[in-house]
């Protein structure tokens, strides 16, 4: 589940007031070049039950950089390094690697740090509010894709305040973002990674 939330990944800043959802989305796409933040990660399974819960902070640099780091409860790291993704698991002292396209598809990452041909890979509306949020759907148009559907929303500064994530099983991932900051100095070395000494590497 933690792979495929990317994120993340990833995802931050202020938008134009006013504005709608799609449109909010949008100019973040076209105005943002990296953005930083702190999240908390639950997940819940169909009937709502909660599954697991976590907690860390993510980084990005468009096009396709990012790094998204659990630090509770389990330490487990993702970056992308712009050509590839990988997943280090401290605990199983694992790294997984794959090709970055075939590890994003038609991703929250692919949408938020990707391209600025949003509307080419998901289907973009305005979803009401709730919650005290400004809500945008985002339907994937791709059927490989790992997402059903992805809810975006913004509270009344016009800021991406939480994501919510159906998959094909039911289950919900909802990502909560706080201290969010837009065009932040990112050093280069926080998306260049090497396997630890020792890990098994699996994959490429």
């Amino acid at each position: 589940m933690l792979k495929r939330v990317l994120s993340l990944l990833l995802c931050l800043a202020a938008f134009q007031a006013h504005a709608g959802a799609v449109d909010q989305l949008k100019s973040f796409i076209s105005g943002t070049r990296s953005a930083q933040a702190e999240f908390t990660q639950t997940v819940l399974d169909s009937k709502g039950r909660k599954m697991q819960s976590a907690s860390g902070t993510m980084q990005f640099v468009r096009p396709g950089k990012f790094r998204w780091e659990y630090r509770k409860p389990y330490e487990q790291l993702i970056v992308g390094d712009g050509e590839k993704f990988w997943l280090y698991d401290a605990d199983l002292e694992q790294v997984t690697v794959r090709k970055l396209d075939a590890a994003l598809g038609s991703s929250p990452a692919a949408l938020l740090s990707g391209n600025n041909e949003i509307e080419r890979d998901f289907l973009l509306e305005e979803a009401g509010e709730q919650y005290g949020l400004h809500w945008l759907a985002a339907k994937p148009r791709s059927r490989e894709s790992t997402f059903s559907a992805i809810r975006m929303g913004f509270n009344a500064q016009s800021e991406l305040a939480a994501m919510e994530l159906n998959d094909a099983f039911g289950n919900t991932t909802i990502l909560r973002f706080a201290q969010l900051q837009r065009n932040p100095q990112l050093a280069p070395s926080l998306f260049r990674f090497v396997p630890p000494q020792g890990a098994d590497v699996l994959g490429e």
